[in-house]
C-alpha cells in the first residue's frame, strides 16, 4: 500500500555532499517517523539518523555535525543531506518510515530500495 522511493545517490570525492532524497506514495494518512539507515560491504545495517512528525531528530555519532535529516510532510518526502563526506560513508542508503494508513489506526513500516553512495578518496 505504501512505496518509498530513494534518490539522488551516486559516487563523490572525499569532502564533498549529496542530498538523497525519499518520496513516499500511497494510502498514508501520516508518516510518523522517518530514519535513513545504511550498509557497508560486509558490515551490518547501521541506523544514521531519525526524524519525527514534530522535527526531533537524532544522529549517530560517526555522522553528527556533517549530516541533516529533514522532512517535508506536505510532499510526504524526506531528505538526507550529507556534507564533508568520507569514504567510510560509503554503502547503500536506505529510507525507512513509520505510517498510518488511511482508515487505519496502526503504524507500519516500510523500507525504500536503497541508493548506493561511493565516497573516493
Amino acid at each position: 500500500q505504501v512505496q518509498l522511493v530513494e534518490s539522488g545517490g551516486g559516487l563523490v570525492q572525499a569532502g564533498g555532499s549529496l542530498r538523497l532524497s525519499c518520496a513516499a506514495s500511497g494510502s498514508i494518512r501520516s508518516i510518523n517517523a522517518m530514519a535513513w539507515y545504511r550498509q557497508a560491504p560486509g558490515k551490518q545495517r547501521e541506523l544514521v539518523t531519525t526524524i519525527t512528525s514534530g522535527g526531533s531528530t537524532n544522529y549517530a555519532d560517526s555522522v553528527k555535525g556533517r549530516f541533516t535529516i529533514s522532512r517535508d510532510n506536505a510532499k510526504n518526502t524526506g531528505y538526507l543531506q550529507m556534507n564533508s563526506l568520507k569514504p567510510e560513508d560509503t554503502a547503500v542508503y536506505y529510507c525507512n518510515a513509520r505510517v498510518t494508513l488511511i482508515g487505519g489506526r496502526y503504524e507500519y513500516s516500510y523500507w525504500g530500495q536503497g541508493t548506493q553512495v561511493t565516497v573516493s578518496s
